[in-house]
């Protein structure tokens, strides 16, 4: 522009010359102040001379018109300066931030870095055309730069404020696919924190079942060995001792310590020794409230052997009172109320309709040696049991015959599964009293 100028300028002196060349004037020069305008004649004086030819004036305006064009694209420049600064320190801070993406997106990345890595702000051209291309090239690569970064922007929680300020909102698409995602994960997260409390609930049920288990085990460890405690040290193992009563009177007894749950079905098995007469009395007796002859084995005055279940009696075709040991067992069922008699190991009688249908009531007394005319008490010493006895025990259902013969003939050991013969059982009053005793040894002994 200023080269446009200065042509026209030269022009202008260059017609003056020779104008004044062709009508033979002379040119005179004359000071120009400084900051004039070199086109405007001056006199000697300094003042401004006005012209009066049209082609000087015409070709003033168009210096001024020139002049305040460049003024005015200098100040365009000078912002889109500042503009395209400001455009060129966000871009940077845009690349920067998208460096911290996945190593695929860097690597595209950084080739549109290398694309875009060029100067530009360099020196603008000088012509005014070539400046207003430039800026124009400038401002679509600019742009350019910002759609590329707006659409390899990847939703990331790491972004600073200052690049989230930089970039355009989210599109409404990608804002929902990742508020879907986020609630998928949120899902999954509480499903398996659900998960993992059930588990810890069951876990914590079974080894409160386990706990329990192993207490109720170390409580009957603990019950055995404080039973094996308190017994007679004279006896080799709980169950070798006998029960002797030896007068007929109505204070000298034995009692059971545990009681009979209710029952369809029994067996009560036991070794005694009796040489009274006549009769040996009432070995065991067992009296529940409202019923004290609920079970009684009892030999009276010269009567046989009888037992007696609900207060029916049926009688008992055994011998045992000639002062030796010998093994009994009865057995019942309330199935027409059958019942079996047993003597050392052979059976000696059966019969049937002894209290059918009516089952052992529980919570009842057993006493050993003494008939209960009321529940644990109001003895009677005339059917008071004089002997002894050893090995008491009952069970809740029906012995085979073979398991009797076992018990008989001490080739097999089974306690009582609801009364076992065991020291700590037993409780003795009036003067009774417990000692060691192996009746298989002292049987054989007998004999």
């Amino acid at each position: 522009m200023l080269a446009a100028v200065l042509g026209l300028l030269y022009l202008v002196s260059g017609r003056a010359v020779r104008s004044q060349d062709a009508t033979g004037s002379r040119f005179v020069c004359n000071a120009i102040p400084p900051g004039a305008e070199p086109g405007c004649p001056y006199d000697p004086t300094g003042n401004r001379v006005q012209s009066s030819s049209p082609v000087e004036d015409e070709l003033r305006i168009t210096i001024i018109q020139l002049r305040e064009t460049i003024l005015q694209q200098k100040e365009t420049i000078v912002s889109q300066q500042g503009t395209i600064k400001e455009l060129n320190s966000k871009l940077v801070r845009c690349e920067a931030a998208a460096d911290e993406s996945p190593q695929g997106k860097s690597r595209s990345q950084g080739s549109r870095r290398k694309e875009y890595g060029k100067n530009t702000m360099g020196d603008l051209p000088r012509d005014p055309g070539d400046t207003i291309d430039q800026l124009g090239k400038t401002m679509q690569s600019l742009k350019g730069r910002l759609e590329n970064l707006e659409s390899l922007r990847l939703p990331s929680t790491n972004v600073s404020a200052g690049v989230v300020s930089a970039l355009s909102p989210l599109p409404q698409e990608l804002r929902e696919l990742l508020r879907q995602r986020l609630g998928a994960l949120e899902s999954q997260l509480l499903r398996k924190v659900a998960e993992l409390e059930q588990e810890k609930s069951q876990l914590y049920n079974e080894t409160a079942a386990h706990r329990h288990r192993t207490e109720s085990a170390l409580n009957s460890l603990l019950e055995r060995i404080t039973e094996l405690e308190k017994s007679n040290n004279a006896f080799k193992s709980p169950e070798d001792f006998k029960v002797s009563l030896s007068l007929r009177t109505n204070y000298l007894y034995g009692r059971i310590k545990k009681s009979l749950p209710e029952m369809y079905a029994f067996t009560v098995c036991m070794w005694l020794k009796s040489s009274a007469s006549p009769g040996i009395g009432t070995p065991f007796s067992y009296g529940v409230p409202g019923q004290a002859n609920e079970i009684v084995l009892i030999e009276w005055g010269n009567n046989p052997i009888e037992l007696l279940v609900n207060d029916k009696v049926a009688q008992l075709p055994l011998s045992v009172s000639d002062g030796r040991w010998h093994h009994i067992c009865i057995t019942w069922t309330t199935r027409d109320g059958f019942w079996e008699a047993y003597q050392d190991g052979e059976r000696l009688g059966t019969g049937d309709n002894l209290a059918p249908w009516h089952p052992i009531k529980p919570g009842g007394v057993i006493i050993l040696g003494q008939e209960q005319d009321i529940v644990g008490g109001r003895f009677d010493a005339t059917q008071a049991f004089v002997g002894e006895l050893s090995q008491f025990n009952m069970w809740d259902r029906v012995l085979r015959p073979v398991d009797i013969v076992g018990l008989a003939n001490c080739s097999a050991y089974m306690p009582g599964n609801v009364v076992p013969w065991i020291d700590v059982n037993v409780e003795v009053f009036g003067g009774a009293s417990k000692a060691a005793l192996e009746i298989c040894e002292d049987r054989a002994f007998d004999s």
